[in-house]
């Protein structure tokens, strides 16, 4: 049987990797990394010093470059775009009605929040994890099977077992390792520091909406990451087909170039999983 870590390259799944190397988990074939081409140049470092302690391959793989994908939705020249889950916020027209409810002639427009859909972490995280996978077992396009060819090890820590889920290939299974030593974010984080005195970054796009405060802060420090936040953030507001409204990147719903992080009321971030983005995320 094939075993594979799906290699994150954020604080669980390298911690994960770590162990394995260092015989506290049994040892895999090969590790995979999905690369949206988009994520931190520290994301990137790490991965380089990682792949050289480890015994085992690292697989890269890549459906290309999200940051082309979402400009290419946004420049509506007809290519087949990815949704990342922006903050929306649409103008909503109905009917007027009185104060029993009866229609009155006009209508009322006002402004309604949400989010987008999400496709990015499927095609750009779980897809190409799953075609090379496929190519290593051999796997023919189309080729089904039910007996059980891969087990897939997924860097996710028991304070996260809400993200656990059943693999969609009937041919492969998922295990967590984390989870079964009782390991949470923090062990893992202390076992880093322990064995090698580094903290890994955490692995997500730079434009990743569900960046925290802090890591926005971090992000928007760095000159260069600040301007392509501002003008991606630009880009997203252009007219979208079907919406009457705008899209943010934060969900604060204000232009990335005039938020303060430092104060409260401009916070107003979700921040939906504490680690890496392994296409588990939003599960």
């Amino acid at each position: 049987m094939l075993r594979v870590l799906s290699l994150g390259a954020g604080v669980q799944s390298s911690t994960l990797a770590l162990m394995i190397a260092a015989g506290e988990v049994p040892m895999v074939d090969c590790a995979i990394f999905s690369d949206t081409q988009w994520e931190p140049p520290k994301v990137y470092e790490w991965l380089t010093w990682l792949e050289r302690q480890l015994p085992f391959p690292v697989h890269r793989v890549t459906r290309g470059s999200l940051r082309d994908s979402v400009l290419a939705k946004q420049n509506a020249n007809g290519q087949r775009f990815i949704s990342v889950p922006w903050f929306t916020r649409e103008i909503v027209r109905k009917r007027a009605r009185d104060h029993l409810g009866r229609f009155l002639t006009g209508f009322i427009e006002y402004p309604k929040d949400g989010m987008g859909r999400r496709q990015c972490t499927r095609e750009f995280k779980i897809e190409p994890l799953v075609r090379k996978k496929r190519e290593l077992l051999g796997l023919r396009p189309r080729h089904r099977t039910t007996a059980i060819l891969c087990e897939t090890l997924i860097g996710i820590s028991v304070d996260e077992v809400f993200r656990i889920r059943m693999s969609d290939e009937p041919w492969n299974r998922n295990t967590y390792p984390l989870v079964d030593r009782r390991m949470s974010r923090a062990d893992c984080l202390a076992w880093m520091w322990r064995k090698f005195r580094r903290r890994p970054p955490r692995s997500a796009c730079i434009i990743c909406p569900y960046h925290g405060k802090d890591e926005w802060t971090e992000i928007m420090a760095d000159p260069q990451l600040r301007a392509e936040v501002i003008f991606i953030d630009q880009a997203i507001r252009a007219p979208v087909r079907g919406m009457r409204g705008e899209q943010f990147m934060h969900a604060s719903r204000k232009p990335m170039g005039t938020i303060d992080f430092s104060r409260p009321e401009d916070h107003g971030q979700i921040d939906a999983f504490n680690n890496e983005c392994e296409g588990m995320c939003g599960v």
